[in-house]
């Protein structure tokens, strides 16, 4: 399985942006976003059932997000608002070949390359 990210790039902060991953496949799987800033710990953002008929955040940041899913196009969306210098880091799409999310890193085969989100103060 191939996961290419995009939509990256600069904001200031209180802005938003929309991350797209598209995926090389015509199976099913969960998907979730990661992130990892400069010297942390890659973090879960957000995930969701391979339908989309179930989605889980982040607590400390599940009012700024919506993780959608177009099957149809194999893309996963990631929409967040409200952004703040805190949320600069490089974000990763990454799937799972089971139909329900994981907030776990360890539970996801496949991973994209990652986009960079960087919010300005």
């Amino acid at each position: 399985v191939q996961l290419q990210a995009s939509g990256g790039g600069l904001v200031q902060a209180g802005g938003s942006l929309r991350l797209s991953c598209a995926a090389r496949t015509s199976s099913s799987y969960a998907m979730g976003w990661f992130r990892q800033a400069p010297g942390k710990e890659r973090e879960f953002v957000a995930a969701i059932s391979w339908n989309g008929g179930s989605t889980i955040y982040a607590d400390s940041m599940k009012s700024r997000l919506t993780i959608s899913r177009d099957n149809a196009k194999n893309t996963v969306y990631l929409q967040m608002n409200s952004l703040k210098p805190e949320d600069t880091a490089v974000y990763y799409c990454a799937a799972r070949s089971e139909y329900w999310h994981s907030t776990s890193v360890n539970a996801y085969n496949y991973w994209g390359q990652g986009t960079l989100v960087t919010v300005s103060s």
